[in-house]
């Protein structure tokens, strides 16, 4: 299942670390964001052009199709920072302390080996696009830039996990349960609690300015 978290901070150097990475993952998600709204745009424009002047948007299909890579994938490292990738944690929620952070160092582990294997068939995948001149099949657009951003986001992606394995290792190596530049898995309770909270404090600010 998915779940909220929290990451920690401090003033080492591996917080300095994961600080400065999120502002390039956040930037990527934001261009991502970014694409999704052009996408609408476009989208709307192509009904109405259809609908009003039957005049629909030449290759619309081909450049949705090489949006999707940029939508999906450059938020990939954001959202394993945040913890908000699909996990199953019924046995990983009962563990604490060091043999807790030692599963999770595991999991990244694996992680970080399928994403190297990844990121290698994707850049060929994205070099032989290249070498060919592979292009879509209506408006003849290139499809590389966006088999590029396979291996790149990828390779982002992997950097993260370069630095939650640093992250979790600490936590093994001290123990304690508040490692820092990991996602700390909150429980249900806990999220509906900060969701309460949140209400709460949206309320009691409208009230204090009526």
């Amino acid at each position: 299942m998915s779940s909220s978290s929290t990451v920690l901070e401090d003033g080492s150097r591996l917080s300095r670390i994961d600080r400065t990475f999120f502002h390039l993952e956040s930037t990527l998600t934001l261009l991502g964001g970014i694409v999704i709204l052009l996408l609408v745009f476009l989208a709307s424009a192509n009904v109405l052009g259809r609908w009003m002047f039957d005049l629909p948007i030449n290759g619309y299909v081909d450049w949705v199709e090489q949006a999707m890579a940029f939508f999906a994938f450059l938020g990939i490292a954001y959202t394993q920072r945040m913890g908000g990738h699909i996990r199953m944690d019924m046995v990983v929620g009962h563990l604490k302390g060091r043999l807790l952070w030692l599963s999770e160092l595991v999991s990244v582990v694996l992680m970080l080996l399928i994403t190297l294997v990844l990121i290698y068939g994707s850049y060929l995948h994205f070099y032989r696009a290249f070498q060919i001149g592979d292009s879509s099949i209506d408006i003849n657009l290139p499809t590389w830039p966006a088999k590029l951003v396979v291996p790149f986001a990828l390779s982002i992606l992997a950097l993260r996990l370069l630095i939650q394995i640093w992250g979790y290792f600490r936590g093994v190596k001290q123990g304690g349960d508040s490692p820092i530049a990991v996602p700390l898995i909150e429980d249900a309770a806990t999220v509906a609690a900060k969701e309460a909270e949140s209400v709460m404090g949206s309320l009691t600010e409208e009230e204090t300015k009526s």
